[in-house]
């Protein structure tokens, strides 16, 4: 009688220590959410793993937003002869944001001083004159000793330095291909519209 209770006993403990070690398992078993997490960055290639400050308040913008888009980048001046081309830069960004394309400018002063000083002068300029609405960063350099690193990156990949205002990256999806463009290179222009839709493949 008490060698049934002792067996009893024991095998109550036993039953508590195995669903212990069975709910320790279970949680071993569950993937952890952190390593999906830190995977994501990855997609980004690192001609775009960036940081810029955005023209309109300053506030840092990471570039692997836009990882998986094609993206025309544009050294853009407000005081420019070609500053006409925000017509159709800003034409082109909203037939084709929609198929992911994405428009990025980059005002710069580097070629004859053509840019006004502040950020707020160049984000009221292109608002109000030409009602630009694709992302702008604020004033940096894109050519000469220090580019910004983006630029610096693009020079390198393509061995082609910006010649002058409005000069055009058109980044691929893969975040590796790069096709340039020069200044005389008018957005509406149907060759540059159509290198443009090439990058971005068939409409879905």
């Amino acid at each position: 009688m008490v060698s049934f209770r002792i067996g009893r006993v024991m095998a109550w403990m036993l039953g508590i220590v195995g669903a212990g070690l069975g709910g320790l398992g279970v949680a071993h078993a569950q993937p952890p959410a952190a390593p999906a997490v830190a995977s994501a960055p990855g997609s980004c290639s690192p001609l775009l793993n960036k940081t810029f400050l955005r023209l309109q308040d300053e506030k840092p913008q990471p570039l692997c937003q836009y990882a998986g888009k094609v993206i025309l980048v544009v050294n853009t001046a407000s005081k420019c002869g070609f500053v006409g081309q925000f017509d159709g830069l800003e034409a082109l960004y909203a037939k084709y944001k929609d198929r992911g394309l994405v428009v990025l400018g980059f005002p710069s002063a580097d070629f004859m001083r053509q840019e006004f000083d502040s950020s707020k002068q160049i984000a009221d300029f292109c608002q109000n004159t030409y009602g630009v609405k694709f992302p702008m960063f604020a004033k940096s350099h894109v050519s000469g000793d220090e580019p910004n690193a983006l630029f610096a990156d693009l020079i390198r990949i393509t061995g082609t330095k910006p010649k002058w205002n409005f000069y055009k990256y058109l980044i691929g999806r893969d975040g590796k291909t790069v096709q340039v463009f020069a200044t005389t290179t008018d957005p509406k222009e149907p060759e540059f519209v159509a290198a443009v839709e090439r990058a971005l493949g068939p409409a879905k």
